[in-house]
């Protein structure tokens, strides 16, 4: 594709999100949210192939549902991300509810003495419920968190979802060498960093997730080695009436970079397993790491033809 017509087609697909947008934003905030729901599950899904997405990784790490189970699945993972959307969206009320989210757990009593101390700390999380109820609990309560995120492949899209992004806490800083110098030189301030864990990264260490082999990125256990902050397992969990529940565990114990890495996925599988609908299982989360997925195969016939 030309350079035109991918500006031309980024332009287009900005243009009719944000038309979306600034029609939801004309509703009530609790419509807003269910219909930015609905539109997930009932259009975008089908349309994007990630139905079949969500049924494959299911298929392949939990076999076990039935039909029935498997396909409420397939319906509530979109739905959660139409809802993370336009409460990304939603900022000032959004904050204002997450102002009375209880965040419980014993991890809390760590990153509470640590802020007091003037320690970092690293948050650890997934693409789960909706990881902006960590950074806008904490918020609310005067302990901004950072956070390191990756570009969006469409500029004029990037542009704003990175300023929406942005009112859940400051500093954001853009993935590659200078975004990762400085979320270091914030986290050796004294400061509390997010980090969303559970990404594919290529070349990564294998390592098992879910009971398959997934690469999986040794980045977040290397760092609270190497300058001596607490590593915490944190969870935005949604509720049954929309409002959010902030859950932290206790502090990964330091040994290896490779053993807190296991008890990060370990962590992070349990909400899963307890929580299905609430995560993103649309990820290419098991690609290149021995699983035979079909992008796998894809990727081999492809390979052939060339």
């Amino acid at each position: 594709m030309s350079s035109f017509l991918r500006k031309l087609e980024h332009k287009v697909a900005d243009a009719a999100i944000r038309f979306f947008l600034w029609t939801m934003r004309k509703l009530p905030y609790d419509r807003r949210i269910s219909i930015a729901g609905w539109v997930s599950t009932n259009v975008l899904a089908p349309l994007t192939g990630n139905r079949q997405r969500i049924r494959e990784n299911l298929n392949l790490v939990m076999p076990e549902l039935s039909e029935s189970d498997r396909e409420a699945i397939v319906h509530q993972a979109p739905e959660t991300m139409g809802r993370v959307m336009m409460e990304t969206y939603s900022a000032k009320e959004y904050k204002e509810r997450l102002a009375q989210a209880p965040i419980v757990g014993p991890g809390l009593e760590a990153l509470t003495k640590a802020h007091e101390e003037g320690r970092g700390a690293l948050l650890v999380t997934g693409h789960f419920g909706n990881y902006l109820a960590i950074r806008g609990g904490f918020l609310a309560r005067g302990i901004p968190i950072g956070v390191l995120y990756k570009r969006m492949s469409n500029p004029y899209f990037n542009a704003h979802y990175v300023s929406a992004m942005a009112e859940f806490g400051e500093p954001m800083f853009e993935r590659g060498r200078r975004g990762m110098s400085n979320m270091i030189k914030h986290l050796r301030s004294g400061a509390f960093i997010g980090i969303v864990h559970d990404q594919r990264i290529n070349d990564a260490p294998i390592i098992d997730f879910m009971g398959k082999p997934a690469r999986t990125a040794f980045s977040a256990a290397d760092l609270a080695l190497k300058y001596d902050v607490d590593l915490v397992p944190c969870y935005g969990i949604r509720q049954p009436d929309g409002s959010y529940v902030v859950e932290t565990e206790s502090p990964i114990p330091h040994t290896t970079a490779e053993q807190m890495t296991r008890a990060l996925n370990a962590s992070l599988e349990r909400k899963i397993r307890a929580y299905p609908g609430q995560w993103m299982w649309t990820h290419n989360r098991w690609r290149g790491a021995g699983n035979d997925t079909s992008e796998d195969r894809a990727r081999v016939k492809k390979r052939a033809k060339q």
